[in-house]
Protein backbone atom coordinates (compact mmCIF):
# COMPACT_ATOMS: atom_id res chain seq x y z
CA UNK A 1 0.00 0.00 0.00
CA UNK A 2 1.15 3.29 -1.10
CA UNK A 3 1.49 6.50 1.53
CA UNK A 4 -0.91 8.37 -0.62
CA UNK A 5 -3.64 5.35 0.07
CA UNK A 6 -2.66 5.51 3.54
CA UNK A 7 -3.69 8.99 4.11
CA UNK A 8 -6.58 8.96 1.97
CA UNK A 9 -7.78 5.96 3.77
CA UNK A 10 -7.20 7.54 7.12
CA UNK A 11 -8.94 10.50 5.96
CA UNK A 12 -11.73 8.48 5.37
CA UNK A 13 -12.02 6.43 8.03
CA UNK A 14 -11.51 9.30 10.32
CA UNK A 15 -14.38 11.28 8.65
CA UNK A 16 -16.73 8.63 8.32
CA UNK A 17 -16.34 6.82 11.54
CA UNK A 18 -18.06 9.96 13.06
CA UNK A 19 -19.97 11.18 10.01
CA UNK A 20 -22.93 9.31 9.36
CA UNK A 21 -22.11 7.77 6.16
CA UNK A 22 -20.83 4.37 7.32
CA UNK A 23 -16.76 4.00 7.55
CA UNK A 24 -17.08 0.23 6.86
CA UNK A 25 -18.50 1.16 3.83
CA UNK A 26 -17.02 3.91 2.97
CA UNK A 27 -13.38 2.20 3.24
CA UNK A 28 -14.62 -0.74 0.75
CA UNK A 29 -14.94 1.67 -1.60
CA UNK A 30 -12.19 3.12 -1.09
CA UNK A 31 -10.55 -0.13 -1.41
CA UNK A 32 -12.05 -1.00 -4.55
CA UNK A 33 -11.39 2.58 -6.15
CA UNK A 34 -7.50 2.51 -4.71
CA UNK A 35 -6.87 -1.40 -6.40
CA UNK A 36 -6.40 -2.33 -2.83
CA UNK A 37 -4.85 -6.05 -3.54
CA UNK A 38 -3.58 -7.00 -0.06
CA UNK A 39 -3.18 -10.05 1.88
CA UNK A 40 -6.43 -9.94 3.94
CA UNK A 41 -4.33 -10.14 7.23
CA UNK A 42 -2.33 -7.06 6.05
CA UNK A 43 -5.38 -5.15 5.14
CA UNK A 44 -7.16 -6.73 8.97
CA UNK A 45 -4.15 -4.73 10.78
CA UNK A 46 -4.05 -1.38 8.57
CA UNK A 47 -7.85 -1.54 9.01
CA UNK A 48 -7.23 -2.12 13.43
CA UNK A 49 -4.81 0.78 13.21
CA UNK A 50 -7.42 2.67 11.83
CA UNK A 51 -10.29 2.02 13.84
CA UNK A 52 -7.31 2.37 17.02
CA UNK A 53 -6.82 6.17 15.77
CA UNK A 54 -10.86 7.08 15.91
CA UNK A 55 -11.32 5.55 19.14
CA UNK A 56 -8.70 7.14 20.65
CA UNK A 57 -9.46 10.75 18.67
CA UNK A 58 -13.21 10.23 20.59
CA UNK A 59 -11.33 9.44 23.71
CA UNK A 60 -9.88 13.10 23.45
CA UNK A 61 -12.79 14.70 22.75
CA UNK A 62 -14.50 13.28 25.51
CA UNK A 63 -11.85 13.20 28.02
CA UNK A 64 -13.54 15.45 30.50
CA UNK A 65 -16.85 13.36 30.28
CA UNK A 66 -14.79 10.03 30.07
CA UNK A 67 -13.66 11.36 33.82
CA UNK A 68 -16.60 12.50 35.37
CA UNK A 69 -17.51 9.19 34.84
CA UNK A 70 -14.90 7.21 36.39
CA UNK A 71 -15.17 9.92 39.49
CA UNK A 72 -18.72 9.03 39.76
CA UNK A 73 -17.90 5.04 39.45
CA UNK A 74 -15.20 5.50 42.12
CA UNK A 75 -17.72 7.01 44.85
CA UNK A 76 -19.11 3.38 44.63
CA UNK A 77 -22.97 4.97 44.43
CA UNK A 78 -25.94 4.55 42.34
CA UNK A 79 -25.42 8.23 40.49
CA UNK A 80 -25.81 9.01 37.37
CA UNK A 81 -22.25 8.37 36.25
CA UNK A 82 -22.84 4.48 37.24
CA UNK A 83 -26.16 3.82 35.39
CA UNK A 84 -24.28 5.42 32.25
CA UNK A 85 -21.62 2.95 32.30
CA UNK A 86 -23.89 0.15 32.98
CA UNK A 87 -26.53 1.64 30.13
CA UNK A 88 -23.33 1.81 28.00
CA UNK A 89 -22.59 -1.86 29.04
CA UNK A 90 -26.26 -3.22 28.15
CA UNK A 91 -25.87 -1.43 24.19
CA UNK A 92 -22.91 -3.49 24.11
CA UNK A 93 -24.69 -6.85 23.90
CA UNK A 94 -26.11 -7.11 21.07
CA UNK A 95 -23.25 -6.26 19.17
CA UNK A 96 -20.81 -8.81 21.02
CA UNK A 97 -23.39 -11.74 20.24
CA UNK A 98 -22.99 -10.78 16.70
CA UNK A 99 -19.65 -10.50 16.90
CA UNK A 100 -18.59 -14.14 19.11
CA UNK A 101 -21.21 -16.34 17.05
CA UNK A 102 -21.41 -14.47 13.24
CA UNK A 103 -18.29 -13.05 12.85
CA UNK A 104 -17.25 -15.47 9.70
CA UNK A 105 -20.36 -14.93 8.31
CA UNK A 106 -20.05 -10.74 9.00
CA UNK A 107 -16.73 -11.00 7.72
CA UNK A 108 -17.55 -12.90 4.46
CA UNK A 109 -19.75 -9.28 3.53
CA UNK A 110 -16.18 -7.59 3.56
CA UNK A 111 -15.44 -8.77 0.60
CA UNK A 112 -15.92 -6.41 -2.05
CA UNK A 113 -19.72 -6.50 -1.91
CA UNK A 114 -20.30 -2.95 -3.57
CA UNK A 115 -23.96 -3.90 -4.16
CA UNK A 116 -24.73 -4.65 -0.48
CA UNK A 117 -22.98 -1.25 0.36
CA UNK A 118 -24.41 0.72 -2.00
CA UNK A 119 -28.27 -0.88 -0.62
CA UNK A 120 -26.90 -0.72 3.04
CA UNK A 121 -26.19 3.02 2.65
CA UNK A 122 -29.77 4.26 1.01
CA UNK A 123 -31.03 2.18 4.37
CA UNK A 124 -28.67 4.76 6.45
CA UNK A 125 -30.02 7.43 4.32
CA UNK A 126 -33.79 6.88 5.34
CA UNK A 127 -32.89 6.73 8.60
CA UNK A 128 -30.87 10.12 8.78
CA UNK A 129 -33.32 11.52 7.00
CA UNK A 130 -36.42 10.24 9.84
CA UNK A 131 -34.29 11.22 12.72
CA UNK A 132 -33.89 15.09 11.46
CA UNK A 133 -37.55 15.89 11.36
CA UNK A 134 -37.81 14.68 15.11
CA UNK A 135 -38.87 16.84 17.48
CA UNK A 136 -36.42 18.57 20.23
CA UNK A 137 -36.50 17.13 23.73
CA UNK A 138 -34.70 16.91 26.74
CA UNK A 139 -34.54 13.03 27.57
CA UNK A 140 -32.09 11.16 28.71
CA UNK A 141 -31.07 7.47 27.22
CA UNK A 142 -33.19 4.80 29.15
CA UNK A 143 -31.73 1.48 29.96
CA UNK A 144 -34.19 0.09 27.29
CA UNK A 145 -33.18 2.41 25.14
CA UNK A 146 -29.92 1.29 25.17
CA UNK A 147 -30.37 -1.96 24.29
CA UNK A 148 -32.66 -1.19 21.21
CA UNK A 149 -29.81 1.68 20.29
CA UNK A 150 -27.45 -1.67 20.87
CA UNK A 151 -29.88 -3.11 18.05
CA UNK A 152 -29.17 -0.86 15.68
CA UNK A 153 -25.48 -0.74 16.42
CA UNK A 154 -25.38 -4.64 16.10
CA UNK A 155 -26.83 -4.15 12.37
CA UNK A 156 -24.67 -1.36 11.89
CA UNK A 157 -21.78 -4.02 11.73
CA UNK A 158 -22.84 -4.82 7.88
CA UNK A 159 -21.18 -2.85 5.49
CA UNK A 160 -22.97 0.29 4.73
CA UNK A 161 -24.74 1.25 7.61
CA UNK A 162 -23.24 3.74 9.25
CA UNK A 163 -22.94 3.27 12.70
CA UNK A 164 -23.03 6.18 14.10
CA UNK A 165 -26.29 7.15 11.65
CA UNK A 166 -27.84 3.97 13.15
CA UNK A 167 -27.53 4.34 16.63
CA UNK A 168 -28.02 8.42 16.75
CA UNK A 169 -31.05 8.24 14.36
CA UNK A 170 -32.50 5.29 16.50
CA UNK A 171 -31.93 7.25 19.78
CA UNK A 172 -33.34 10.22 18.41
CA UNK A 173 -36.57 8.68 17.04
CA UNK A 174 -36.82 6.87 20.38
CA UNK A 175 -37.43 10.71 21.71
CA UNK A 176 -33.82 11.06 23.33
CA UNK A 177 -31.90 14.51 23.53
CA UNK A 178 -30.04 15.08 19.98
CA UNK A 179 -27.17 15.96 21.85
CA UNK A 180 -27.29 13.28 24.87
CA UNK A 181 -27.82 10.83 21.65
CA UNK A 182 -24.48 11.70 19.74
CA UNK A 183 -22.56 11.83 22.96
CA UNK A 184 -24.06 8.13 24.15
CA UNK A 185 -23.66 6.71 20.53
CA UNK A 186 -20.10 8.34 20.34
CA UNK A 187 -18.65 6.80 24.03
CA UNK A 188 -20.81 3.39 23.00
CA UNK A 189 -18.15 2.35 20.61
CA UNK A 190 -14.97 2.92 22.26
CA UNK A 191 -15.59 -0.20 24.54
CA UNK A 192 -16.36 -2.26 21.54
CA UNK A 193 -13.34 -1.20 19.31
CA UNK A 194 -10.69 -1.65 22.12
CA UNK A 195 -12.23 -5.21 22.95
CA UNK A 196 -12.25 -5.71 18.39
CA UNK A 197 -8.54 -5.04 18.46
CA UNK A 198 -7.88 -7.58 21.23
CA UNK A 199 -9.40 -10.00 19.91
CA UNK A 200 -7.63 -9.55 16.70
CA UNK A 201 -4.32 -9.51 18.40
CA UNK A 202 -4.77 -12.43 20.59
CA UNK A 203 -6.47 -14.22 18.19
CA UNK A 204 -3.01 -14.04 15.65
CA UNK A 205 -5.21 -12.63 13.48
CA UNK A 206 -2.43 -10.49 12.82
CA UNK A 207 0.70 -10.09 11.10
CA UNK A 208 3.36 -7.04 11.11
CA UNK A 209 6.21 -6.42 8.55
CA UNK A 210 8.39 -3.83 9.64
CA UNK A 211 8.20 -2.55 6.56
CA UNK A 212 5.04 -1.37 6.82
CA UNK A 213 5.40 0.44 9.88
CA UNK A 214 5.67 4.21 7.86
CA UNK A 215 2.37 3.34 5.93
CA UNK A 216 0.46 2.51 8.90
CA UNK A 217 1.83 5.25 11.06
CA UNK A 218 1.25 7.89 8.48
CA UNK A 219 -2.71 6.28 8.13
CA UNK A 220 -3.14 6.59 12.25
CA UNK A 221 -2.51 9.78 12.14
CA UNK A 222 -4.81 10.78 9.28
CA UNK A 223 -7.38 8.85 10.42
CA UNK A 224 -6.72 10.40 14.28
CA UNK A 225 -6.51 14.34 12.96
CA UNK A 226 -9.87 13.68 10.84
CA UNK A 227 -11.54 11.93 13.49
CA UNK A 228 -11.13 15.19 15.80
CA UNK A 229 -12.19 17.61 12.95
CA UNK A 230 -15.57 15.01 12.28
CA UNK A 231 -16.55 14.11 15.80
CA UNK A 232 -16.82 18.04 17.15
CA UNK A 233 -18.21 19.02 13.74
CA UNK A 234 -20.93 16.03 14.18
CA UNK A 235 -22.11 17.03 17.81
CA UNK A 236 -22.91 20.47 16.10
CA UNK A 237 -24.53 18.79 12.68
CA UNK A 238 -27.14 16.52 14.97
CA UNK A 239 -27.79 19.67 17.42
CA UNK A 240 -28.66 21.49 14.67
CA UNK A 241 -30.80 19.00 12.66
CA UNK A 242 -28.52 19.13 9.55
CA UNK A 243 -28.62 15.12 8.92
CA UNK A 244 -30.75 15.58 5.89
CA UNK A 245 -27.34 16.56 4.08
CA UNK A 246 -25.67 13.62 4.41
CA UNK A 247 -29.15 11.56 3.96
CA UNK A 248 -28.60 13.33 0.40
CA UNK A 249 -25.48 12.21 0.08
CA UNK A 250 -25.80 8.40 1.28
CA UNK A 251 -28.37 8.15 -1.26
CA UNK A 252 -25.86 9.49 -4.09
CA UNK A 253 -23.27 7.85 -2.98
CA UNK A 254 -25.33 4.81 -3.01
CA UNK A 255 -26.97 4.86 -5.92
CA UNK A 256 -23.22 4.91 -7.35
CA UNK A 257 -22.38 2.07 -5.91
CA UNK A 258 -25.22 -0.20 -6.77
CA UNK A 259 -25.21 0.98 -10.54
CA UNK A 260 -21.17 0.57 -10.45
CA UNK A 261 -21.85 -2.76 -9.33
CA UNK A 262 -24.17 -4.36 -11.56
CA UNK A 263 -22.17 -2.85 -14.28
CA UNK A 264 -19.33 -4.51 -13.64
Amino acid sequence: MEIIDAIILGIVQGLTEFLPVSSSGHLELGKAILGDNSLPKESLLFTVVLHFATALSTIVIFRKDILDIIKGILKFEWNEDLQFLCKIIISMIPAVIVGLFFEEQLEALFNGNILLVGVMLIVTAILLFMADRAKDTNKNVTFSNAFVIGISQAIAMLPGISRSGATISTSVLLGNDKTKAARFSFLMVVPLIFGKIAKDILGGEITYDSANFTTLGIGFIAAFVAGLFACKWMIALVKQSKLTYFSIYCIIVGLIAIIWSLAS
